[in-house]
């Protein structure tokens, strides 16, 4: 992409705009893992919609780096469908990053500071393993749609968030779109949502969609929270350790 010399992340985000323009899914993934190469890295939950994503992963190139946040708090039945979507979809390059056990020793001892502060815990177990995961990359791909939530209706399919281009080749699916793909690909759900959890995080933190919320909304519930913070400007907490 960058013909020579090195553009500035801005610049990148506008090559890729001009080249990738009216596209979504496997199209979009396509064009940025052509022009950006051994720069992209896919982030995945393997939550309740994960297997589309990582399905369009397969097809395009199973040697894309996929992302996941051990953060030592998931449900079992995560990290076994976490399991199979890898076997199944031939998935070569799956890395599972932690947070740093000092950071847990210093700020998490007792692993209950999800209940204290769930902003916190998310940062550290979060935004601070992803940040260093992403060191090495100029963007990242994620599985967030339109249609998940209020904050996000207007969630571009590229965009720029400090040094890294984010590709969201989902963002204009509808439900209908994500069912459909899921019926063509012959993909497993995740366990929970058979149970009745539409939109899965950490055990601590999600329950079943309160009654008249969206699906989302079983997430950090009774709390003003609706996002781990991965999707916000981590650069702007300042120093790591006194964000924790």
């Amino acid at each position: 992409m960058d013909g020579g010399h090195r553009l500035d992340p801005s610049q990148r985000l506008n090559l890729l705009r001009e080249r990738a323009e009216g596209l979504t899914g496997a199209e979009l993934l396509s064009v940025a893992r052509r022009e950006l190469g051994n720069g992209l890295a896919v982030v995945s939950s393997f939550g309740a919609e994960s297997a589309v994503l990582l399905y369009l992963v397969s097809q395009v190139d199973p040697e894309i780096p996929v992302i996941f946040l051990e953060t030592g708090k998931h449900f079992p039945e995560t990290l076994m469908y976490r399991d199979r979507l890898c076997g199944r979809l031939g998935l070569r390059d799956v890395r599972s990053v932690r947070p740093e056990p000092a950071d847990l020793e210093q700020a998490d001892r007792d692993g209950r500071l999800w209940a204290r502060k769930p902003d916190h815990c998310c940062h550290l177990r979060k935004v601070l393993p992803l940040k260093r995961a992403l060191g090495g990359f100029d963007a990242w791909v994620t599985g967030r749609k339109r249609y998940q939530a209020g904050s996000r209706r207007g969630l571009p399919s590229l965009e720029l968030e400090g040094e890294h281009i984010k590709v969201n080749p989902l963002a204009t699916w509808t439900r209908k779109d994500v069912e459909h793909a899921m019926a063509e690909s012959g993909l497993p759900q995740h366990p929970l949502v058979a149970e009745g959890y539409p939109s899965i995080g950490c055990l601590p933190c999600t329950r079943r969609p309160v009654e008249g919320g969206g699906e989302r909304s079983g997430r950090w519930a009774g709390t003003s929270k609706t996002e781990c913070g991965i999707h916000k400007a981590w650069w702007a907490k300042g120093d790591e350790g006194s964000s924790i």
